[in-house]
């Protein structure tokens, strides 16, 4: 049970890390960072605050679809923007195009990392999973369907709200899904209870 607990907060943490590491890198985000981009933008708000808040609201959508949180969702909602914020504040702005194309193909790793960590402790999905894993379970709609809509609506959302889409929005699409599946059983404890569903 240690292990899993020091496994999933790492896992969390470093998924905050990639976070601010996606945004310093300025080349495109995931879709759920762009919408949170975006809405930091607007609002002239922290993204970690941005990130807290919109966890906390997809959590009121689980009330409908009869979903029940974990110890690993509650954390989610509070430790991966808290992390992003507190790497924002020690890590620089870059200009050169060269460092920030590292530091993006960095971020996909270190996310890929932290995902498999997080996953692999087996403490329940975070929001945004479970709201998917809920949609599915209350209409019989496909995952993948529920899955892409979901993403794409953030992403659009995300962008016109003026988050940041980019190189880095399209190679986080192709590669997070590999890099994963490769990351996982590295990471897999036994429990009784495990996610399939991957953050985003």
């Amino acid at each position: 049970m240690l292990r899993r607990l020091i496994q999933l907060y790492i896992g969390l943490a470093l998924y905050g890390v990639s976070t601010a590491m996606f945004v310093r890198a300025d080349l495109g985000a995931d879709p759920w960072n762009v919408f949170h981009l975006g809405v930091a933008s607007l609002l002239s708000m922290n993204i970690g605050l941005v990130i807290i808040a919109t966890g906390v609201l997809v959590l009121l959508f689980w009330i409908p679809l009869r979903q029940r949180p974990g110890l690993g969702t509650v954390s989610n909602v509070i430790v991966l923007g808290l992390t992003a914020d507190a790497t924002l504040a020690i890590l620089p702005p870059l200009e050169s195009l060269v460092a920030r194309s590292a530091l993006l193909a960095a971020a996909i790793v270190v996310n890929a990392l932290a995902t498999g960590m997080y996953i692999g402790a087996g403490f329940g999905a975070g929001p945004r999973d479970g709201l998917m894993t809920g949609l599915h379970a209350r209409t019989g709609w496909s995952v993948r369907v529920i899955r892409t809509t979901i993403e794409l609506s953030v992403l659009v959302i995300g962008v016109l709200l003026g988050g940041t889409f980019g190189v880095g929005t399209v190679l986080y699409a192709l590669a997070i899904g590999p890099l994963i599946q490769l990351c996982l059983p590295w990471f897999r404890q036994p429990s009784g209870t495990r996610s399939a569903a991957v953050i985003s």
